[in-house]
């Protein structure tokens, strides 16, 4: 079912084809891009299956998703921090992960699109707060904001395809842009932002997490180079099993002019160009549109 759906949906196939073949760093038509791209539908379908089978599963076997010493660095960094933001790409089970941090008894919400697909938002908060873990509308930053300040973890995803203004970051050896959301949030709150991500290996979830990281500023440089440790700890894990990096948007800009663009800036003697106004207010925090 996978591959028939690889083969049917043209536009996606093309995204997952060239994000495919900037994580192999080779051209878009070379003979190992196409394995790649049919193992990550598969891997989606796995996710999926996962996810079904984890709502049958019980609590303990829930904790269990995530062994101890894997949790422990989440642990440490949680309680050394003023409120933690994890952030991590749609790579292996991020379910998983969550419901057995949150199995643990660890105050743990996800921000989740509440826009494309409403019933399946509703789904997933009703199986989410069966595990423990909350959810909250990307829109209702107000709700982020109380979690962080109640000394709570938020769970952020990044890789919801480019846009244009996000923070530009260097990763698997181009520029593209990731969210400002996690490193806007952690210097208005004093949040710590933790990186991590989450592969499936021999029938297991194994989990690694960055060093966490405290931005001190709305400098954009200061958000620049938080975003960028974020990019760097999330390409190293993509790296171990890139056909678990189930995206399918582009993750790069694809116009020539768009690219030019983005170059220019990064390339400027200034260094990239200050957030846009809307990622300096409170209320209007880029989301990232993140699940």
């Amino acid at each position: 079912m996978a591959v028939a759906v690889y083969w049917a949906w043209p536009a996606k196939r093309r995204y997952v084809r060239a994000n495919a073949a900037r994580v192999l760093g080779v051209a878009r038509d070379d003979r190992r891009v196409g394995p790649l791209a049919r193992a990550v539908y598969r891997n989606q379908v796995r996710w999926v299956l996962e996810l079904m089978r984890l709502s049958r599963l019980s609590h303990a076997a829930r904790v269990a998703q995530i062994g101890d010493m894997a949790a422990e660095p989440f642990h440490a960094a949680w309680q050394e921090s003023k409120g933690l933001i994890i952030v991590g790409a749609h790579l292996g089970n991020n379910e998983a992960a969550a419901a057995g941090l949150a199995g643990r008894g660890w105050p743990i919400h996800a921000v989740a699109d509440d826009t494309a697909y409403e019933e399946l938002f509703a789904h997933l908060d009703r199986e989410r707060r069966g595990w423990g873990v909350g959810q909250i509308p990307w829109r209702n930053l107000r709700e982020v904001f109380r979690v962080l300040h109640r000394h709570e973890i938020v769970g952020l995803l990044v890789d919801w395809g480019y846009r244009p203004d996000g923070i530009p970051v260097r990763f698997f050896g181009a520029w593209t842009r990731f969210p400002a959301g996690p490193a806007v949030l952690a210097a208005k709150t004093g949040a710590t932002i933790l990186p991590f991500w989450v592969i499936r290996t021999e029938g297991r979830h194994v989990t690694e997490v960055g060093a966490p990281i405290t931005v001190t500023s709305m400098e954009p440089a200061e958000l620049g180079r938080a975003t960028q440790e974020i990019a760097n700890v999330l390409e190293a894990g993509i790296r171990l099993a890139p056909e678990q990096w189930c995206v399918f948007k582009p993750i790069w800009p694809d116009d020539p002019g768009e690219i030019a663009r983005l170059e220019s800036l990064v390339e400027a003697p200034s260094g990239p160009p200050p957030l846009p106004e809307a990622a300096t207010k409170p209320n209007r925090v880029p989301a990232d549109e993140t699940a």
